[in-house]
C-alpha cells in the first residue's frame, strides 16, 4: 500500500469520524442509551428518604435502626456488547448517487460504534459474503472504533456472494452472552428467493431468542425501479450473470418493478414473523431522521 493511499484511507475515516461523532453528540447518544437497557440494577447506596421518592425503595431494616426513613439506590448495569454484522459481498458496490451502499454501511456502523462507546460500551465486529471474512472482537475505545470503520471501508472481501443464516451463526457462536446485534445488508442473494427467505427466517429466530436483533435493509432506488434509457447489460454482483434488458419495454419495466416489491415484501413479512426490529434506508436520502424515528419509535415501545 503506497504512502498516497494510506493517507487517502486515513483521511476518509477522519472525515467519517468527525460527521458521526457530531451526529452522535447531537442527537443519537441519549437514545441509545435510553433504548438499549444494561442487563439489571446494582446496590449503590443507602442514603434518607425524601419527599418524592419512591415508598417502595424504603430499606426498612435500616428505616427501624435510624429512626426515620431511608431508602435503597440503586445504578444500571450499564456495560453492553455491540455486535455488528456487515455484508461486504459485491451487490454493496453499487451506488446510483453519491454514495454506494457499502459506504453507507460503514457511515451507519461509525454512528452505531460512536454512541456505544460514548456510553462506554464495547464494539466488536463481523465482516460477511457468503463466508465469515473477517472478525474483530468487542472492545471499547476510539482507536478500536476507528479500527472497526476502516476494516469495513477498505477490506477487499474474498468472495461475492452472501450468506445471512451463516453469518448469524457465526455471531451466535462467538457471543456467549446477550448482545445488542445489528444486520447490516441489503438482503440480496444469488438464492431462489423464496429458500433465502425461508433460512433467513431461521437465522433471525435462533438469534433473536438469545440476543436483541436489529436488521437494517440498506437498498438503492435504481434497484427497485428501472430507468427508460433503451436497451441495457446488466451484470449480476454476485454471480457475474449478464443479461440484457429492453428498459424501452413498458411492460419489462413493470415487472422488474413488481419483482423488487415482492421481494421487499416478503423481506418484512420475515423480519415482522420473527418480531425482529428492522429499518430500511436508501443510498439517496439522508439517514438521520430515519435512525433518530426508529429509536424513538423503539423506545415507546420498550418503555
Amino acid at each position: 500500500m503506497t504512502t498516497d493511499t494510506t493517507r487517502e484511507m486515513l483521511s476518509k475515516v477522519r472525515q467519517i469520524e468527525i460527521r458521526t461523532k457530531r451526529l452522535v453528540t447531537d442527537s443519537l447518544a441519549g437514545h441509545y442509551h435510553s433504548v438499549f437497557k444494561g442487563r439489571g440494577m446494582n446496590f449503590d447506596e443507602v442514603r434518607e428518604y425524601v419527599p418524592g421518592d419512591e415508598v417502595r425503595a424504603i430499606d426498612w431494616n435500616v428505616t427501624a435502626r435510624a429512626g426515620r426513613p431511608f431508602i435503597k439506590k440503586f445504578t444500571e448495569e450499564r456495560e453492553l456488547t455491540l455486535l455488528l454484522l456487515v455484508d461486504v459481498s459485491a451487490s454493496g458496490n453499487f451506488g446510483s448517487g453519491t454514495q454506494s451502499k457499502r459506504e453507507l454501511a460503514a457511515e451507519l456502523a461509525s454512528v452505531l460504534a460512536f454512541s456505544a462507546i460514548r456510553n462506554s460500551d464495547k464494539v466488536g465486529l463481523v465482516l460477511f459474503t457468503d463466508q465469515v471474512e473477517e472478525y474483530i472482537p468487542p472492545r471499547k475505545g476510539r482507536r478500536h472504533v476507528l479500527r472497526v470503520v476502516r476494516e469495513i471501508l477498505y477490506h477487499r472481501p474474498r468472495h461475492r456472494g452472501t450468506d445471512l443464516p451463516r453469518a448469524l451463526d457465526f455471531a451466535n457462536q462467538v457471543s456467549k452472552h446477550r448482545s445488542i446485534m445489528f444486520l447490516i445488508s441489503d438482503f440480496q442473494s444469488a438464492e431462489e428467493p423464496s429458500v433465502a427467505i425461508e433460512s433467513l427466517r431461521r437465522g433471525l429466530r435462533q438469534t433473536n431468542r438469545r440476543h436483541d436483533l436489529v436488521a437494517m435493509h440498506i437498498h438503492d432506488p435504481h434497484e427497485d425501479a428501472l430507468p427508460d434509457v433503451g436497451l441495457l447489460a446488466v451484470e449480476d454482483a454476485e454471480t457475474g450473470e449478464l443479461l440484457q434488458l429492453d428498459t424501452g419495454n413498458v411492460e419489462a419495466r413493470r415487472r422488474f418493478l413488481e419483482l423488487a416489491e415482492n421481494d421487499s415484501a416478503q423481506l418484512r413479512r420475515a423480519f415482522n414473523g420473527e418480531a425482529v426490529d428492522n429499518l430500511s434506508l436508501s443510498t439517496t436520502e439522508t439517514y438521520l431522521p430515519a435512525l433518530m424515528g426508529f429509536f424513538r419509535n423503539r423506545e415507546r415501545r420498550h418503555a
